[in-house]
């Protein structure tokens, strides 16, 4: 940091295990990939190409060359792991994987539906390959499951060997954690919690209000997903008490009533 200034919380330091912030990466150019690294590098933990926008975006070898040389993990979103799996093409994906330099896998099944079992199968069989992400919750808003469900796919897929459950919210948050207002389902957050351990879930939390709820409630070491490049340094300042929504949570008593 820049300054010394008391009563900041005390950030995990990266390689961070929690505290991550995931950020999605929906089609940035070369020179874009460049900036945001050279100023977010410090504060991004792992960036997912979103959806299927690898396919499609050029220069992408020299894209993730910028990522990988700046010790940032990245990972294709699930969106494409599921495209390559319907296609019967699991092979050739985890062949690009490879390819690409690419360490971190996510499995999904927000657009197709797998037999959880045979989904927590994939999750065993790519840790032989990746650090593996699993995402649990449906992109179709319609599609509420109940909180017990929530809970016993996350812990089925950790002891699948997952390192992390991703909570749904897609790339609007507007399904899964949320209501199509973006309202945060706190009944369902707070049952998640009493089961899976904070650390091991990122929390896709793509709009503001959606992240100071988090960090309200686990502290400013949550794991938060879906995070655009351009909120990469906001975030931070909102963790640590910089931002007027979180000014007064880290600090003590004496310094909240002097002003």
């Amino acid at each position: 940091m820049n300054f010394n200034l008391s009563q900041i919380p005390e950030r995990t330091i990266s390689p961070r295990t929690h505290g991550l912030t995931m950020v999605m990466d929906k089609g940035l150019s070369i020179e874009e990939t460049k900036n945001f690294v050279s100023v977010g590098a410090p504060y991004i933990d792992i960036v997912k190409l979103g959806f299927g926008t690898s396919m499609v975006t050029p220069n992408l070898r020299e894209k993730i060359e910028i990522y990988l040389n700046n010790n940032i993990p990245l990972y294709f979103g699930g969106t494409l792991f599921e495209a390559f799996l319907i296609r019967n093409q699991i092979e050739e994906y985890i062949a690009i994987c490879k390819d690409y330099g690419i360490t971190y896998m996510e499995v999904s099944d927000g657009s197709i539906n797998i037999p959880h079992s045979e989904k927590c199968g994939y999750i065993e069989k790519l840790t032989k390959h990746a650090t593996i992400l699993s995402e649990v919750g449906s992109k179709d808003a319609t599609n509420i499951m109940a909180p017990y469900k929530w809970i016993q796919l996350m812990q089925d897929e950790l002891d699948a060997g997952a390192s992390y459950v991703i909570a749904e919210a897609r790339e609007a948050g507007n399904v899964g954690l949320y209501r199509d207002s973006g309202e945060v389902r706190q009944g369902l957050v707070n049952e998640i919690l009493t089961k899976i351990p904070k650390e091991k879930i990122i929390w896709e939390a793509p709009q503001k209000n959606q992240q100071l709820y988090f960090l309200q409630l686990c502290g400013c070491n949550v794991n938060l997903g879906n995070i655009a490049p351009t909120e990469i340094i906001p975030l931070e300042t909102m963790r640590i008490g910089l931002r007027s929504d979180t000014f007064h949570l880290y600090l003590n008593d004496n310094n909240k009533n002097t002003y």
